[in-house]
């Protein structure tokens, strides 16, 4: 009976460190995402699985083209994928296939050049401005013509987002780790 007891309170004690480890990473640092339906294709496909990063927003702020995860606006219990190409402070213009981002650095603007991560044959269609205030960004999906995203119902605040995709774990062919793409202005 003893030696049941010893047994049941390692288990107990094994359970207990294993909780307290694994909680704070999963709710603090990072968090598990499935992706849904075809808005971020070709990059990101409908069951893939991501794991998030929450901390790193914690210190620094998003940047263009980060693939983030957020809170819907228009109804916060929803989760979407979308890449960042606004930053606050700046105004987006959609037109003629292409988006055009005019800032204090660029105060004529300038045509954003996605070619890093999406094919030349991607045209980001629709008409759209939307100038964004201190703490909002602008989204889009990468799949320009079957993205739900900023060009529909605006911006997303800063509060809204989730932390920014930063691995890919399933399928495990597929397994890449992300980094902001760089861009020649």
């Amino acid at each position: 009976m003893k030696s049941f007891f010893l047994f049941l309170f390692e288990v107990v004690k094994i359970t207990i460190i294993t909780l307290a480890i694994i909680l704070p990473v999963r709710y603090y640092l990072m968090q598990p995402f499935f992706v849904k339906g075809a808005s971020m294709e070709p990059n990101f496909d409908d069951g893939q699985y991501l794991i998030i990063d929450e901390l790193s927003y914690s210190w620094r702020t998003p940047m263009r083209g980060e693939v983030v995860v957020f809170k819907y606006p228009v109804d916060p219990s929803q989760y979407y994928i979308k890449r960042i190409i606004g930053l606050p402070g700046e105004t987006i213009e959609v037109a003629d296939g292409q988006i055009k981002i005019v800032n204090s650095e660029h105060p004529l603007g300038f045509i954003l050049d996605e070619s890093k991560y999406l094919p030349a044959a991607i045209a980001t269609y629709g008409d759209a401005k939307q100038i964004l205030d201190q703490n909002e960004y602008f989204v889009l999906g990468d799949n320009r013509s079957a993205s739900y995203d900023s060009r529909r119902w605006g911006a997303v605040p800063l509060k809204n987002i989730t932390g920014r995709a930063w691995l890919r774990a399933w399928p495990p062919q597929s397994a890449t780790v992300f980094a902001a793409p760089e861009y020649s202005y």
